[in-house]
């Protein structure tokens, strides 16, 4: 979410006046409080601005992220000793501008956002303002446009912003979820066999938020669907059959520490993935500096141990 389209959003949301109608004041879900155990600045190759969004654990274990501006490749985090710094570098196997070139037919950089890897070694992207699943598989060196039929969950679609739409994907068990961010928040479930829309659900934090419910990204881990819900500052750990949150996860006191000067009171976590003890989140700043007096606009890698391991 760019800023001046984040400005629009404040307004909106300061005029009508409202809040999350459907957090819960008591839940029946733990509920814990995260915190940083290591903090990461990534380094773009070009030293540009890098608006991350998305990240995904291969089964090698390397982690990937991606970037909403410039392009689509997939970029893989190289820790640097110490772990307070990585490099980002670009694979050339999947989403390149030739990929992308012959389905849009242009040059012009698309607005994706998550990213998800199925049994068969397939990447998936979500494209927020075409509303597109784009799939890759690198065995073949080939990039495609999913032909999914939207029409039941089109009432979810905002007709005006086209920068309120796909934000997060995820597989699991033979399903895609997608994240429909915010206006009309909702997760979309598609069968992959069949490329049919199934079913859609919502589910709320209990942490309560002036500016309304808006998903970030999923992660599948551990046969569970995890939710990240910028606004609130959580992640949810959700179960994918009934639908239900099975505990909350507060990250906010790690955003406010790392000190980035946004100018606007929103989240910047666009990035969720997971491993069996820790939580990994990282910022889409917006090219926004780190810092009172810095110029870092560099976005950062977050890890939290999971504190339900303890």
């Amino acid at each position: 979410m760019n800023r001046a389209r984040a400005a629009v959003l404040l307004g909106v949301v300061i005029c009508s006046g409202c809040a999350t109608p459907h957090e819960s004041q008591n839940p029946n879900w733990p509920r814990y409080r995260l915190l940083a155990e290591q903090i990461t600045q990534l380094t773009p190759p070009h030293h540009d601005r890098f608006d991350a969004s998305g990240l995904l654990f291969t089964p090698t274990g390397d982690l990937l992220t991606m970037r909403n501006n410039r392009d689509e490749f997939l970029y893989r985090i190289d820790m640097l000793p110490g772990g307070k710094e990585a490099r980002l570098t670009p694979l050339d196997s999947c989403f390149t501008p030739t990929q992308i070139a012959s389905l849009t037919g242009t040059n012009r950089a698309l607005d994706c956002e998550g990213i998800a890897l199925d049994p068969q070694g397939r990447y998936y992207m979500c494209e927020e303002r075409h509303r597109w699943i784009l799939r890759c598989d690198p065995k073949q060196g080939t990039t495609e446009r999913l032909p999914i039929d939207w029409t039941p969950v089109k009432e979810f679609f905002s007709p005006v912003d086209s920068n309120a739409s796909f934000e997060g994907v995820a597989i699991g068990k033979g399903k895609l979820y997608v994240a429909n961010e915010r206006s009309s928040p909702v997760i979309i479930v598609v069968d992959l066999a069949t490329l049919r829309v199934k079913n859609h659900f919502v589910v709320y934090p209990s942490k309560a938020s002036f500016f309304g419910t808006h998903y970030s990204d999923l992660c599948w881990y551990e046969d569970k669907l995890w939710v990240l819900c910028r606004q609130h500052r959580v992640v949810l750990k959700v179960d994918p059959d009934k639908h239900t949150v099975l505990a909350e996860y507060d990250y906010g006191d790690v955003e406010e520490s790392l000190g980035y000067r946004t100018g606007l009171p929103v989240g910047i976590m666009e990035g969720l993935a997971l491993d069996r003890d820790s939580i990994w989140l990282v910022t889409d700043n917006n090219g926004d500096p780190r810092g009172r007096t810095g110029n870092d606009i560099r976005p950062t890698l977050v890890r939290c141990l999971r504190p339900d391991r303890k």
